[in-house]
């Protein structure tokens, strides 16, 4: 599949479509609201996205991008500590103002077939995720690294659900042990 075209008015889109999509989900927000709200033609929107699911496919995209770039300017460190810094973003994430879950988690809860599209880039974004920690556990020396990676997932997946559900700062709080503990090989 050939890269998307960059231009200022797909940039428009994909920004207008990420802040709607993300604040009232993507099945309530119509192409006609994100074109008027990207200050965009139909006719340039069509040009870029075939469809709305190709838009929604490229809003994950680039929101796995985003993550992506969020991991890579952590501080450079021993891979223990990168890897609870990790989990420390997600954290701090899931405490800020306007959050509102996981925008994997709520694309994924609209779209329940595993073979659309917008479900292939959710998965994109955890096997990087899973791998990126899998990475850090090998390097680190861990005994377990695939098992272990397995288990940090779903814990990412719990910090990301549970914050916008209860207390995200004690949330943090308990995730930081939990990788600890993770992390900690039993006596």
């Amino acid at each position: 599949m050939p890269a998307p075209v960059k231009s200022p008015a797909r940039g428009r889109v994909l920004d207008a479509a990420t802040r709607l999509f993300y604040a009232e989900g993507v099945h309530a927000v119509g192409i006609d609201r994100i074109i008027a709200e990207a200050g965009v033609a139909k006719a340039t929107f069509y040009h870029h996205f075939r469809t709305k699911d190709d838009l929604v496919a490229a809003y994950v995209t680039d929101q796995c991008r985003r993550q992506r770039q969020a991991a890579a300017a952590l501080p450079a460190g021993p891979p223990r500590a990168t890897l609870l810094a990790v989990y420390d973003l997600v954290g701090a994430a899931g405490a800020g103002p306007g959050y509102r879950g996981c925008p994997f988690i709520n694309a994924a809860a609209e779209y329940p077939d595993p073979d659309h599209p917008v479900r292939v880039a959710v998965a994109d974004f955890r096997r990087w995720f899973r791998g990126m920690v899998r990475d850090l556990l090998a390097a680190d020396g861990h005994p377990d690294a695939e098992r272990t990676a397995d288990l940090l997932l779903v814990l990412r997946d719990g910090l990301v659900v549970g914050s916008d559900l209860g207390d995200a700062a004690e949330l943090g709080r308990l995730t930081r042990e939990a990788v600890e503990r993770v992390l900690t090989p039993a006596p």
